[in-house]
């Protein structure tokens, strides 16, 4: 009866574009997709507004985000783990 509880909440992995907000990142996902007539391979994007509590992620990290309830008027998802830290140029 103590089985693990499988989480039903959406999550993506994208790019941090924007950490100038307190607490808030903007997250950059982009997807594959192909195209319904010419069956060519499209990259769709787009932008999440994430809670960062500790203000860790910065600018080209790769993270992971989650969804959560709305907690401002354009972000509902929460950043969960840092899945790559940006490389320096």
């Amino acid at each position: 009866m103590t089985e693990a509880k499988k989480s039903l909440k959406r999550t993506l992995i994208g790019k941090v574009v924007s950490d100038k907000r307190a607490k808030t990142v903007t997250v950059l996902v982009e997807r594959r997709v192909k195209h319904p007539l010419y069956d060519k391979i499209m990259i769709k994007s787009s932008k999440y507004h994430a809670h960062d509590e500790m203000g860790e992620y910065k600018m080209g990290d790769t993270v992971e985000i989650m969804e959560s309830r709305p907690l401002s008027k354009t972000k509902n998802w929460v950043t969960t783990r840092l899945v790559q830290k940006a490389t320096l140029v």
